[in-house]
């Protein structure tokens, strides 16, 4: 049985890797005793899968790590036996059943990801709200991106589904995954170039929302083509239900 959990990553632990958060994952299985699969062979390690891990130094509410169970658990004595044996900083918010199948994991599926970018007040040109619409009426926004082997140019306006002043933040609804994958800093040292300003003098901060991956019934082109990972899971009951 596939199973998906999700949850949020908050306080000190942003500025943990993604590398201790799968170690700290590991840690939680154990003392929380989910009964979790292992892959054979001489060395054998928890079958888990990160949909797409988190930066250092971003907070979120929308995190997903995609495990296999060898019996079953409902998903309230999962949560309450996580959430237990956690530290402060990670909270497990759902636990539920996918499909079997092995496209259909997080890692594979994710196509988007919003975020709300906080401005520390001081740090931006009173008009920044104003240069902020400008800087999305482009037709296109180009910006240096860099690969793992090299750097290339490209048109980011594309992978910028949505984008919005909220208040003193800027909500952002971006391209995400393995094909295309826009990152909000990159979004944001973008608008700081637009504006004529040196990004190391303004203060951004980074929260994630929520994670989505498309629809099987709405391809359209806007933001309605998406679901949630969570949405595409079953709450496993017990024989109570």
């Amino acid at each position: 049985m596939k199973v998906r959990i999700k949850f949020r990553k908050y306080g000190v632990l942003k500025f943990i890797g993604h590398l201790d958060v799968m170690r700290f994952f590991q840690k939680m299985m154990r003392r929380a005793e989910i009964p979790i699969a292992f892959t054979g062979g001489y060395s054998p390690h928890m079958i888990m899968s990160f949909a797409s891990p988190l930066g250092i130094g971003l907070t979120s509410d929308g995190e997903y790590v995609d495990i296999e169970l060898t019996e079953l658990i409902d998903s309230e004595t999962a949560v309450r036996r996580m959430n237990a044996v956690t530290a402060e900083g990670i909270e497990i918010l759902s636990f539920r059943q996918i499909s079997e199948e092995k496209k259909a994991t997080g890692m594979a599926i994710v196509a988007a990801a919003d975020y709300l970018v906080s401005v520390r007040k001081g740090t931006m040109p009173d008009q920044w709200k104003e240069q902020f619409t400008e800087f999305l009426s482009q037709k296109e926004i180009r910006i240096v991106k860099q690969t793992k082997r090299s750097e290339q140019e490209v048109d980011i306006r594309p992978w910028i589904y949505q984008a919005e002043i909220r208040g003193e933040q800027i909500y952002l609804h971006l391209a995400a995954g393995s094909v295309q994958n826009l990152k909000p800093d990159l979004v944001m040292e973008a608008f700081c170039k637009f504006c004529g300003i040196q990004e190391e003098t303004v203060v951004f901060s980074y929260h994630r929302l929520e994670m989505y991956a498309e629809s099987s019934e709405n391809k359209a082109e806007s933001a309605e083509r998406f679901v949630t990972l969570e949405s595409l899971g079953e709450e496993i009951c017990s024989e109570k239900c």
